[in-house]
């Protein structure tokens, strides 16, 4: 049914991302799929904080987020499953549904954590893939 997966990580968060891999490797052994796991670096914010950073930070926060997803997916994913590692920079729901469109995924693997108040009015990462991906997709609690 998959011939590949998204699974999108915030590598920040390694326990919170456990049960999402658990899923997708499962899901992808099962299916025999290729597993893309991407990990978004979030934008900088308000321009004045983006113009208080040095020239490089954002190459740098890439070049790290990429190193640290590289040894996560060394200890988190087993051998077996072809996998392709992605970094991407901005909104992180909005690079997860770009970015699955780009790698022409048809499952994409997110993680949810318990909603706080501020998500019943602004909706989580997770949400928002939900409701505008057109790629179906696994919310992972």
């Amino acid at each position: 049914m998959f011939d590949s997966l998204l699974l999108a990580v915030d590598i920040n968060d390694p326990q919170g991302a456990l049960r999402s891999t658990q899923a997708a490797v499962a899901m992808a052994t099962h299916q025999k799929a290729e597993l893309h796991i991407l990990n978004v670096v979030p934008d900088d914010g308000m321009a004045i904080v983006s113009s208080s950073l040095s020239a490089d930070h954002n190459a740098e926060a890439v070049d790290q987020s990429r190193a640290n997803l590289e040894a996560w997916a060394k200890e988190h994913i087993p051998q077996g499953i072809t996998t392709k590692l992605h970094v991407a920079r901005g909104t992180v729901y909005d690079q997860i549904i770009k970015k699955a469109g780009e790698y022409g995924v048809q499952g994409i693997v997110v993680g949810a954590h318990s909603p706080a108040l501020k998500d019943y009015l602004l909706g989580s990462n997770a949400a928002r893939v939900a409701r505008h991906a057109n790629q179906s997709v696994f919310v992972i609690r």
